[in-house]
C-alpha cells in the first residue's frame, strides 16, 4: 500500500505536466511573431486613417451625415474625443495623433504607451460614427486590446534595446486569449453560416459576386465562372468549420492551415470591396507562425544577405530614437528598491509591493475576466448562452462586444443602390446624390456608385436597419452638399432605395423602387414620414 500511493501520484503528477504543456505549447506565440504582428497592426493603423480622411468631413463632422447633434440624441452612451468638437480642423488633430501613436507602435517605441493609446483613440473614432463600421473594425480594436497585455517590444524594436530578456516564445493569458479571439471569430462565423441555405448549397459567393455591389478588380472577372464561385464557397465553409485546428495544431500542420486562411483573406482583397478586414484578419493570423517557420525564415534570409542590414537598420535606429523618461507607473523595473513610505502602524505597502499587484492585476486578472466574458459574448452571438448584465455593460464600456455575422447568415445576393431626386429652386430635377440626371435603371457596375466600402455600409444601415432618424441626417447632407457646391440651391430631396430582385441566372433586371423619405431642406432636421 505505502509503495502504490507515490506511484499514482507520481503517474497523476506526471499527466498533469504533460497536459499542461500540451497547453502552454498551442498557446506560446513566438516573439518574432509578436514583432511581425505589431509591424502589421501598426501598419494598419496608419492606413485606416488615410482612407477614413478621405472623408473626414463627411463621417466626423457637423458638416456630414452624423452631427454632434444627431450622435447625443441617438446614441446613450457617447465617451469619445472625437466627439468634442465638430470642427473639421479637430478630426484632423485627432487623426494626426492617432497616427503618431501609430507610427510608435509600428517601430517598438514606448510599446506599451503606443498601444494603449492606439486602442483608446480607436474606440474613440469608432464610437464618433457606429453607422460605418464592420467586422475588420471590430477584429482591428479587439486585436489592440489584447496587444496591451503582450510584450509586442521586445523584438524588433526600438525598445528592445532595454530588454534583458533571452526567451524565444511567451506564454500567458494574453496569448491565449488573443489566439482564442481569432479562432472564434471564424467558429461564430461558421455557426451563422451553418444556418444558412445559401452556404451549405454552396450558392452564397455565387450570389454575392452577381450582386455587383461588393466586387472589384478580380470579382469582376470571376462573377461569370459560377462553378469555380461555388467550388470557393465550399472551400471557405470547410476552413472555418475546422478553424479550432488553429488552436489544436502546432508546427508546420498549424503553419499549414494558417495559410491557408491567409491565401483565402489575400482572395477576399482582390476581389471583394470589404475595406481593410481581410488584411486585418492576415494580421492576426500571423500570431500563429510558430518558431519553425520563424527558423527557417532567418535562415533564407540570412543566406540572401538581408538579414545583416535589417540588423544595422534597426540598431541604427535604435541609437537615434531619443530616451524619454515617463512617470514612474510606467517605468518601474520588477526589483527597485524603493524606501517603504512611513507608517505608524507599519502596514503600509511599499511603493514596490504596489507595483508588483498592481502588475498582477493588469496582466492576469484583467484579460482572464475579458476572455471570460468574450467567449461568453461569442456564444450568445449564436444563441448558446447569454452574458450576464454587469459583463454586458463591462463589454459595451470597451466596446468589445462582438457577433461575426459577416456575410452571414444570409448574404446580399441582389444589386442595391440609391436614386436621391431632387427639386431646384428653378423648377429642375436633378439627383443630387450622383450629381446628374435621375436614372432609375441599373447602373453598369453597381460598386461604382459607392465611393468607398464605407459609404456603402452607411447606406446600408441607413436603409435597412430601422435608422428611420438617419435617413433624415442623410438627406439633410445631400441638401448641405449640394447647396455648398452649386448656385442653384435644392429646396426638396426624395430618397430611394433601389433593388434589383432577379435571380443571378435571369437576363434581365426586376427593379423595385423604395422610398426612404421625402425631405424638405429648410424644414427640420428630422422629418420622419
Amino acid at each position: 500500500m505505502n509503495q502504490e500511493t507515490p506511484t499514482a501520484r507520481d503517474r497523476l503528477s506526471e499527466t498533469l505536466d504533460r497536459a499542461s504543456h500540451a497547453v502552454e505549447r498551442r498557446f506560446a506565440i513566438d516573439l518574432r511573431a509578436l514583432a511581425a504582428f505589431r509591424v502589421a497592426v501598426g501598419t494598419l493603423l496608419l492606413v485606416d486613417l488615410l482612407l477614413r480622411s478621405r472623408n473626414l468631413t463627411a463621417f466626423y463632422t457637423d458638416d456630414g451625415i452624423l452631427p454632434l447633434e444627431a450622435l447625443f440624441s441617438d446614441y446613450s452612451s457617447v465617451y469619445s474625443l472625437h466627439a468634442l468638437s465638430g470642427e473639421a480642423w479637430a478630426q484632423a488633430l485627432l487623426f494626426c495623433v492617432a497616427g503618431a501613436f501609430a507610427l510608435a507602435l509600428l517601430v517598438g517605441y514606448r510599446t506599451r504607451l503606443a498601444t494603449i493609446a492606439s486602442w483608446l483613440l480607436l474606440v474613440s473614432l469608432h464610437i464618433r460614427n457606429p453607422m460605418i463600421l464592420n467586422g475588420g473594425d471590430v477584429l482591428l480594436r479587439m486585436l489592440l486590446f489584447w496587444g496591451i497585455f503582450l510584450p509586442l517590444g521586445e523584438r524588433w524594436s526600438i525598445d528592445a534595446r532595454r530588454i534583458d530578456r533571452d526567451r524565444a516564445t511567451v506564454s500567458s493569458v494574453g496569448t491565449m486569449a488573443i489566439l482564442l479571439q481569432v479562432a472564434l471569430m471564424y467558429v461564430t462565423n461558421a455557426v451563422h453560416k451553418t444556418r444558412s441555405d445559401a452556404w451549405l448549397s454552396g450558392d452564397a459567393v455565387v450570389g454575392i459576386f452577381q450582386a455587383d455591389q461588393f466586387t472589384i478588380l478580380l470579382g469582376n472577372v470571376l462573377a461569370d465562372y459560377v462553378g469555380l464561385l461555388q467550388a470557393f464557397t465550399y472551400v471557405w465553409m470547410a476552413l472555418i468549420l475546422l478553424s479550432p485546428l488553429l488552436i489544436a495544431l502546432t508546427g508546420y500542420r498549424r503553419a499549414l492551415l494558417a495559410s491557408l486562411f491567409v491565401g483565402m483573406h489575400l482572395g477576399m482583397f482582390v476581389t471583394i470591396q470589404i475595406g481593410i478586414f481581410p488584411l486585418v484578419s492576415v494580421a492576426g493570423l500571423v500570431l500563429f507562425t510558430p518558431p519553425v517557420v520563424w527558423d527557417g525564415l532567418a535562415t533564407v534570409a540570412t543566406r540572401v544577405g538581408i538579414a545583416s542590414q535589417l540588423r544595422d537598420g534597426l540598431a541604427g535606429l535604435q541609437r537615434t530614437a531619443p530616451r524619454l523618461s515617463l512617470p514612474l507607473p510606467l517605468t518601474l523595473p520588477r526589483s527597485l528598491p524603493l524606501p517603504r513610505l512611513p507608517s505608524e502602524r507599519g502596514d503600509v505597502p511599499s511603493p514596490t509591493a504596489v507595483a508588483a499587484r498592481s502588475r498582477v492585476l493588469l496582466s492576469t486578472l484583467v484579460p482572464w475576466l475579458f476572455l471570460v466574458l468574450i467567449v461568453l459574448a461569442n456564444a450568445q452571438a449564436v444563441d448558446y448562452t447569454e452574458v450576464p448584465d454587469p459583463g454586458e455593460e463591462v463589454l459595451d464600456t470597451v466596446k468589445a462586444d462582438q457577433s461575426w455575422r459577416m456575410f452571414a447568415p444570409n448574404p446580399i445576393s441582389n444589386a442595391r443602390w440609391l436614386v436621391a431626386p431632387g427639386e431646384l429652386e428653378d423648377g429642375r430635377e436633378v439627383d443630387v446624390y450622383h450629381d446628374g440626371a435621375v436614372d432609375w435603371d441599373r447602373p453598369p457596375s453597381v460598386d461604382e456608385t459607392y465611393e468607398t466600402s464605407r459609404w456603402r455600409k452607411y447606406v446600408s444601415n441607413m436603409r435597412y436597419a430601422g435608422n428611420e432618424n438617419h435617413r433624415s441626417y442623410y438627406a439633410n447632407y445631400l441638401c448641405g452638399r449640394w447647396n455648398a457646391t452649386h448656385d442653384t440651391g435644392v429646396e426638396r430631396v426624395s430618397v430611394y432605395g433601389l433593388t434589383d430582385r432577379a435571380e443571378p441566372t435571369d437576363d434581365e433586371p426586376d427593379i423595385a423602387e423604395y422610398e426612404l423619405l421625402e425631405y424638405d431642406c429648410s424644414g427640420e432636421f428630422v422629418q420622419n414620414d
